[in-house]
């Protein structure tokens, strides 16, 4: 058996049904029944347990069963039986198996805490992020511990184990024994440990009958007493007062087949009570609540509050201030009396705080209700009385006492009451636990009543209730898809995506693709419908969105997910696509570019290409080439100038490479003006007609070309020369 904290729901290892009893002790393949009920026992889920053999139950901190198999497999399964995933804890806990196990809870999340058959010990802290460690060995230990427990210590996590006589405690990195502050002598060997739900108090149990108690860090003693009981518990637990509690007092509950005592350091010493049947004790972080057949109680101190009001002949404010509420309905004068004792002794502000805590433990809600009617009473004759505790009160009773219906089957007490934010230290809030439970209305009503946000309330939980909907196979994907949005629509903070996963995860892909029509955000819907192979849809939303970036992101993975000539067809359809691969292909992927030009027989840009690919040749006749490619692609363009300037291009490199060869001079990827210019400046004027006739250039641009490179070499001579040689084009010189 295994109990959830927080009053959640209890797990057990049951016989198989009434009917295969005989075939079960007949035959080997008979199987036991995992069962899950909640706290007020009603059956949740069950199922035949078909994996091996069982260790121990636990529950995470998020309500989720942890089943421990023998061979060290944990299993982890949801509040309905439905198996959730899987883990191992290593290859040494397989070998040597699991003798014993325990799930523990700390500030990391739920932890497994594993003995094997070699009587070493193994744990992880957190089951979500496993990291298995391995403890030191205990040295000279032969047989298993009496008795062992987790504890946590300045965020570290160690082992404390008894052997006879000797407590050894185990670290990351070493083996110590230990000793008790103040254990008695003769106190003798050690049968039983527990360690409180908040990881501050230890208890030890010898097989005396002696309870020692004290802090778990083993450096102070708060009490010792004799149980006069030497047969070793069934079970023991600690109870320490969370921080801040009203209590100071701790105590220690030991259980046997029908007895059950209470002790502690409190002056009224031991309690004993009967046992009516077998009963499975389950630590709390405010008591201890107890587990039969027939019933589910829970075992605590009581408020100081409560004592105060309800004890035999109290005349405490609240008490005064409750009866004089009574008298006040029966219309009665003592009302008034009561009244004006509080008055006169200026207990009135502390009688309404009273009644108000005190109505909090209640768990009967006539008691609620008549303590609160005092409160209210009370505040009628106050002038400055703060009403913030009272609503604050009638809130949380109204949301405990919904949960705690038998039909929900979620006992939180006051001390457990809905928190804002849940981790592992502190009872999750509520309506997260009535959707693991998927009571979803009750959630929705509590969420509004609380005036949560929508975003932090009901749209989780509509989000959470679609999930659980794509699950249902008896409904159409049209029929689902519909019903989940006339329900969500567009509410704040609901995400269609996550929902389409969740129905894709269920092989339900065409539901996935008709959610995804509600999702307006189309970063979210592209990546999910990549994941599906519905690479084309994910290509027009892309596009739709008009985010080059999305777009870029299908493109891509369209290329490694088709073939060559399927994802060129595909680009052809979508012009957007097809133009934003073409610009990555510019700066990434020459050659792909190319290869594009040929599909679409693109002459022109094909062109283009071989002139830009000419300028990355460092040989002139692999530039030459490359001109040459794009010369024959500009004429299958019908492109006449491009074509002529491409031709002029090529007989220019090949002047300007002889130019070089007979001067000795850079002449290469200089202009055809630059070229012309520099050879007037060096002096070859012979070679500088030669490129004025064979490019014709223009006689007016020539003239000035030589005039502007004779000026600048001084050469006045050679000018005055050629101003005679013919008419000047460009006039007076």
């Amino acid at each position: 058996v295994a109990a959830a904290p927080y009053g959640g729901p209890i797990g057990r290892d049951g016989p198989c049904p009434p009917g295969n009893t005989s075939r079960k002790e007949k035959s080997p393949s008979a199987r036991p029944l995992l069962e899950i009920y909640s706290a007020s026992g009603l059956l949740l889920a069950s199922m035949p347990w078909k994996s091996g053999q069982l260790v121990q139950l636990g529950w995470t901190a998020s309500e989720d069963l942890l089943c421990i198999q023998e061979d060290g497999t944990v299993l982890i399964y949801n509040l309905f039986c439905e198996f959730k995933r899987h883990f191992s804890m290593g290859n040494e806990v397989l070998q040597n198996h699991v003798l014993e196990a325990k799930v523990f809870h700390t500030e990391y999340g739920t932890g497994v805490a594993i003995l094997t058959g070699a009587l070493r010990f193994s744990l992880a802290t957190n089951i979500d992020d496993l990291k298995l460690r391995r403890m030191p060995e205990v040295p000279g230990l032969q047989k298993p511990p009496s008795c062992w427990a987790v504890l946590s210590q300045d965020r570290v996590t160690i082992v404390l184990l008894a052997v006879g006589q000797d407590l050894y405690l185990l670290d990351n990195t070493s083996c110590s024994v230990v000793t008790p502050p103040g254990m008695s002598p003769s106190a003798g060997a050690y049968l039983q440990m527990a360690v409180s739900f908040n990881y501050r108090c230890l208890a030890l149990f010898t097989d005396t009958g002696y309870i020692w108690m004290g802090l778990a860090t083993l450096k102070e003693k708060l009490c010792e007493f004799n149980s006069s009981i030497r047969a070793p518990p069934k079970q023991m637990v600690c109870q320490s007062p969370p921080a801040g509690a009203w209590s100071r007092q701790r105590a220690v509950v030991v259980a046997w087949d029908r007895q059950l005592m209470v002790a502690g350091n409190s002056k009224d010493g031991e309690l004993r009570f009967v046992l009516d049947e077998d009963s499975y004790l389950v630590p709390e972080l405010d008591g201890v609540r107890i587990l039969s057949r027939s019933s589910h109680e829970f075992l605590h101190e009581i408020p100081e509050a409560s004592q105060e009001i309800f004890k035999i002949a109290s005349m405490a404010p609240g008490a005064l201030l409750l009866e004089a509420q009574k008298e006040y309905e029966k219309e009665s004068q003592k009302a008034d009396e009561y009244l004006r004792e509080i008055k006169d002794q200026k207990l009135l502000p502390e009688a309404v705080s009273q009644c108000i805590e005190a109505a909090g433990y209640e768990h009967e809600p006539d008691t609620q209700k008549s303590l609160l009617r005092a409160a209210s009473f009370g505040k009628c004759f106050l002038d400055k009385f703060p009403p913030e505790a009272f609503v604050r009160m009638c809130q949380d009773l109204r949301v405990l006492n919904a949960i705690r219906d038998y039909q929900i089957g979620i006992p939180l007490t006051f001390t457990h009451r809905p928190a804002p934010q849940g981790c592992a230290s502190e009872p999750p809030p509520c309506p997260p636990r009535l959707v693991l439970r998927r009571l979803y209305p009750l959630a929705i009503r509590i969420c509004e009543y609380l005036r949560l946000s929508e975003v932090q309330g009901v749209s989780r939980i509509l989000a959470h209730w679609a999930c659980y909907k794509v699950q249902q196979k008896d409904k159409t994907d049209e029929e689902v898809a519909h019903a989940i949005n006339q329900k969500l629509g567009d509410t704040p903070g609901i995400s269609y995506s996550e929902i389409a996963a969740r129905a894709y995860d269920c092989g339900r892909t065409e539901l996935a693709i008709k959610l995804l029509e509600y999702e307006p955000r189309s970063g979210e819907q592209v990546p999910l419908l990549l994941k599906m192979k519905r690479s084309k849809l994910a290509l027009s939303k892309a596009i739709e969105s008009g985010d080059t970036d999305l777009v870029y992101t299908v493109v891509l993975h369209l290329k490694y997910e088709l073939n060559r000539g399927s994802f060129f067809m595909t680009l052809q359809n979508q012009p957007v696509a097809l133009s934003l691969y073409r610009q990555f292909c510019k700066h990434q992927e020459r050659e792909t570019l190319k290869d594009l030009y040929n599909q679409d027989d693109n002459h022109q840009e094909l062109g283009n290409f071989h002139v830009h690919c000419s300028y990355s040749e460092k040989r002139i006749e692999g530039r030459v080439g490359a001109l040459q490619n794009a010369l024959d692609e500009y004429y299958k363009a019908k492109n006449e100038f491009a074509a002529k300037a491409t031709e002029d291009q090529i007989k220019l490199l090949r002047l300007q490479r002889h130019l070089q060869e007979d001067f000795d001079k850079p002449y290469l990827d200089l202009s055809l003006h630059d070229t012309v210019s520099n050879l007037i400046l060096d002096g070859h004027h012979k070679r500088a007609e030669q490129l004025y006739r064979e490019f014709k250039i223009p006689d007016k641009r020539y003239w000035w070309l030589k005039i502007n490179a004779l000026a600048t070499r001084g050469d006045w001579e050679e000018m005055e020369k050629f101003s005679k040689s013919r008419k000047s084009p460009i006039g007076y010189l």
